[in-house]
């Protein structure tokens, strides 16, 4: 079974202008919602590609009651704790230059006792058969060690951990030993302390040294220059495959996703990179934060290139 972990969900609101101009009047020529939030848009998105998923975390009022809706519409299984405060909306600007502007509000603040609560209802539904995807940021009032707390009493529990996370809270994750994680390029120079942008060459000595401390699987996204994944016996680099692409954003999400349900199935390194590749690919032909259909990552999966390292 695979639990998605959202511990600041959002409504996802998408406009599109010609050209983005601050200081400006801004004309929008269309607007899209989507429920959102990096754990949300994982169990959308293995929905879409046939599997099915647990998804918690934190709703509060009518925000949250939208995102509810959303998920029973799309026969997502969900528990959510619900709290006081609005769960948060994100806007996004896309022109059609290229260009994405992101305004992301901080979301309601989480008490001590509600985020205790969570951890225990993780763990109630974890066994050994089980994949926590712990992903995106937390709320106001949570300690950035959260994670790190959610893979230790998931391990206990016999269960396995894929993180998506950034800054101090991967770092201070990393310490509990995720079974899967998927920086991206940037997260990892953060990481590092890199002031250049790493090479495939950097990347793969840094999944290396992950896999040292026990890491299993590494998949660090580069968007347009594609994607380096890394476990104990494999080493791949893929080029980005040639689609149009409509947003970015979301992108990241469709390949955890990918990992997840990769993991849930389990398929073979290539198999999994095969879709890693294809799913990331098709979100970014799709509108907002939509997952991609079936049938194109299908498509794309046939137009995967391997180069094995």
């Amino acid at each position: 079974m695979i639990i998605t972990v959202t511990m600041n969900p959002a409504i996802d609101k998408t406009v599109e202008v010609d050209k983005f101009q601050p200081y400006a009047l801004n004309r929008i020529r269309r607007i899209e919602y989507d429920a959102g939030g990096k754990g949300i848009n994982v169990s959308k998105t293995i929905h879409a590609l046939g599997g099915e998923s647990l998804a918690m975390g934190f709703l509060g009022g009518n925000t949250g009651k939208t995102i509810e809706n959303v998920l029973n519409a799309r026969n997502i299984r969900h528990d959510f704790i619900y709290v006081d405060g609005d769960t948060r909306t994100n806007t996004k600007i896309f022109d059609c230059v290229g260009g994405v502007t992101e305004l992301n509000e901080p979301g309601p603040a989480i008490t001590e006792k509600q985020t205790e609560a969570l951890i225990q209802k993780i763990c109630a539904n974890t066994d050994k058969e089980t994949l926590v995807v712990l992903a995106g940021s937390v709320p106001g009032g949570v300690r950035k060690t959260i994670y790190a707390e959610m893979t230790e009493c998931v391990h206990k529990k016999g269960g396995k951990v894929l993180l998506d996370a950034d800054g101090e809270l991967f770092r201070l994750a990393l310490k509990a030993v995720p079974d899967i994680i998927k920086p991206n390029r940037s997260e990892l120079e953060e990481y590092t302390g890199t002031d250049h942008v790493l090479t495939v060459h950097e990347i793969i000595e840094t999944a290396e040294n992950f896999h040292e401390k026990g890491i299993q699987t590494v998949a660090v996204s580069m968007g347009k220059d594609g994607a380096v994944f890394a476990g104990e016996n494999y080493k791949i680099n893929c080029s980005a495959l040639p689609v149009k692409a409509h947003s970015t954003v979301g992108a990241g999400d469709a390949m955890v996703a990918a990992l997840a349900y990769a993991h849930d199935r389990k398929l073979s390194e290539k198999e999994m990179v095969r879709l890693c590749m294809a799913v990331s690919a098709g979100a970014v032909t799709t509108v907002g934060t939509k997952p991609p259909d079936r049938a194109l990552v299908e498509q794309l999966m046939s137009e995967v290139r391997m180069q094995m390292l």
